[in-house]
C-alpha cells in the first residue's frame, strides 16, 4: 500500500481555484504546565519566525518580479515561502493554545506535527500579482482585526484553558477560524494562491465528511477544521474578536492623536510666550 499523508485529500476534480486549508485534530487535553509556560516557552519561536520572515521578505520579491513576467512563482521560491508560512502557523496554532505539542525548529519537520496546512501552487493572473497590494488590503483589514482582537482578549482564554486542561469547543472553532483566515492571508500575500481569502465563519452548515488518513490496523486521524463547521457560539466569538481589534485601533488611533496634540501645544507654548510684549514699568 502507497504511503499516504498524515491528512488525506480528494484529488482534484476541475480547476477550482484553490482554498489553502488547514488541518488540525479536535480539541484535547493539554498540560497544564505548558499551558502555564505557553508564551514563555515560545519566544525562541518568535524570534526563528521573525528571522525566516526577514528572508520571506526578500525572497516575496523576487518572487513577485518572476510571476509578473512568467505567470507563476519559480518552484524555489515557492518552496521556500510555503515552507515559511507552515512554520508560522504551527507557532501560532500553539500560541493560541489550540494544541499542546511544542512546534518544531524545522521549515520541514521530519516527523508529522497535529498543524498542517495545504497549499497548491499554480498560475496567477499577472494584472492581479501587479496590483497584489492594493487587492490585499480589505483582507489585511480583517485580519488585523480578528487577530488583534483574539490576543487582547488571549489572557482570558489563556486562564480558561489553564483552569480546564483544553479549550472550550466554540472558543476552539473561533480560534482556528482566525488562524486559518490568517494563514490564507499570508499564502496569498506571498503569492501562493490566487483564492482571495474568505470563510472567516467557517465552511457552512452543509453537512460534509471529515479527512482521514487511512490507516491499516489502527485509527485514522480526523481532521476537525475540514471542513470547519462553526457553531453559533463559535461565530459570536469571531464577531467579539473584530469588534474588540476595531475598539483597540480606534482607541489606539485616539491615543496617538491626543498626544500629538499635546505635544504640539506644548512646543507651541514657549513661542507664543516670546511673542507677548513685556508690560513697561
Amino acid at each position: 500500500m502507497t504511503h499516504q499523508p498524515m491528512w488525506a485529500r480528494p484529488e482534484p476534480t476541475g480547476p477550482v481555484e484553490w482554498l489553502p486549508e488547514l488541518d488540525m485534530p479536535d480539541p484535547g487535553r493539554q498540560r497544564r504546565l505548558t499551558v502555564l509556560l505557553r508564551w514563555l516557552l515560545l519566544i525562541p519561536q518568535f524570534i526563528a519566525v521573525f528571522v525566516l520572515g526577514v528572508g520571506a521578505f526578500f525572497t516575496v520579491i523576487v518572487g513577485w518580479f518572476a510571476a509578473l513576467f512568467t505567470g507563476r512563482l519559480p518552484a524555489g521560491v515557492a518552496r521556500y515561502l510555503g515552507a515559511f508560512v507552515a512554520y508560522e502557523t504551527r507557532v501560532h496554532a500553539s500560541s493560541m493554545l489550540l494544541v499542546d505539542r511544542y512546534p518544531p525548529f524545522a521549515l520541514r519537520p521530519a516527523e508529522p506535527y497535529p498543524v498542517r496546512i495545504e497549499l497548491r501552487p499554480g498560475p496567477l493572473n499577472r494584472l492581479a500579482v501587479f496590483f497584489r497590494i492594493i487587492l490585499m488590503i480589505p483582507a489585511a483589514i480583517v485580519q488585523g482585526l480578528v487577530t488583534s482582537g483574539w490576543y487582547a482578549l488571549g489572557f482570558f482564554f489563556w486562564l480558561i484553558t489553564l483552569v480546564l486542561g483544553r479549550m472550550p469547543r466554540p472558543l476552539f472553532e473561533a480560534s482556528a477560524a482566525t488562524l486559518r483566515y490568517s494563514m490564507r492571508f499570508s499564502a496569498y500575500t506571498f503569492m501562493l494562491t490566487s483564492a482571495y481569502p474568505k470563510r472567516l465563519f467557517g465552511d457552512g452548515d452543509a453537512p460534509q465528511l471529515p479527512y482521514r488518513e487511512p490507516v491499516p490496523g489502527g485509527a485514522a486521524p480526523v481532521s476537525a477544521t475540514r471542513p470547519l463547521l462553526l457553531s453559533t457560539g463559535a461565530k459570536v466569538l469571531v464577531v467579539v474578536f473584530l469588534l474588540v481589534g476595531l475598539a483597540g485601533d480606534v482607541v489606539g488611533n485616539t491615543a496617538r492623536d491626543w498626544d500629538g496634540d499635546h505635544d504640539d501645544n506644548a512646543a507651541a507654548a514657549p513661542a507664543a510666550a516670546a511673542v507677548v510684549p513685556r508690560s513697561a514699568g
